[in-house]
């Protein structure tokens, strides 16, 4: 495949994944789905260990606001299903490899999606990490399964309320990073020397053990379609994205 939006290696059993959409933020669009879904597949069979980074000032920024202006101002007023996004998530919670995040700059919407569908989490000094979409009255709602299984109901709550960002020693306190330094690449380093002694098997049947012990996601996976086609699908809501992208201002701000 030419994957136009990531930028993929293997060496040995590890497979590195880099968000690689620099003009836009590192934004989520259907094109980096496709790609992912399509390298995860590979790895199914030939990796281990899943590597996912970003850019050095911005691991992934959320939904793509620009081309769902395009859509809106086109016509196109129906809210997509993000189900592949969900299942994107959900592979890489459970399929047969370990994940890994390494998280570097900014954390936002459906970035933390990523972050909190990841086995491991590692990170330096400058990550920070945010839910922005009450801001535009959306709700992280397929976000929100996979953040309450790694850091609590009470914590995403008030991430998702207060949608400003929280620091790295914040987030680690809460257990969404599991271990950070100023030098992440060195920590990094560090997990895999561990890391690439496992078996794939053994690998392979702990995720799926570990799925089935918790099938919170699985539970929730309708739940979460339908109330994030919901706030998308809101004129109100479609209006405020539109003006944001035309003039760079907040719902609440006035004209």
């Amino acid at each position: 495949m030419n994957y136009q939006t990531i930028q993929v290696r293997f060496q040995e059993s590890i497979c590195y994944i880099r968000l690689y959409r620099p003009e836009a933020n590192n934004t989520i669009n259907d094109r980096l789905i496709e790609e992912m879904h399509h390298v995860l597949a590979l790895c199914e069979e030939a990796a281990t260990v899943v590597v996912l980074e970003g850019l050095p000032e911005v691991f992934c920024f959320g939904a793509d606001f620009d081309g769902i202006y395009n859509e809106l101002v086109s016509g196109n007023r129906t809210a997509q299903s993000q189900e592949p996004l969900y299942d994107l998530w959900l592979k890489l919670a459970t399929g047969p490899f370990i994940t890994i995040s390494h998280v570097r700059g900014k954390v936002n919407a459906g970035g933390v999606g990523f972050v909190a569908a990841s086995d491991i989490v590692v990170a330096d000094e400058t990550a920070h990490f945010s839910l922005s979409e009450l801001l535009f009255g959306l709700f992280p709602a397929c976000v929100l399964p996979f953040l309450v299984r790694r850091i609590g109901h009470q914590n995403a709550h008030y991430l998702t309320l207060m949608t400003q960002p929280i620091t790295v020693q914040q987030a680690h306190t809460w257990r969404l990073v599991d271990a950070y330094e100023a030098n992440s690449e060195v920590l990094l380093r560090k997990h895999l020397v561990r890391l690439r002694r496992l078996s794939k098997s053994a690998v392979q049947r702990y995720k799926r053990f570990s799925a089935e012990l918790n099938d919170l996601l699985y539970q929730s996976k309708g739940l979460a379609l339908a109330s994030n086609q919901e706030v998308f699908a809101d004129p109100q809501n479609q209006e405020g994205i539109i003006r944001y992208v035309q003039t760079g201002q907040f719902p609440w701000e006035s004209r």
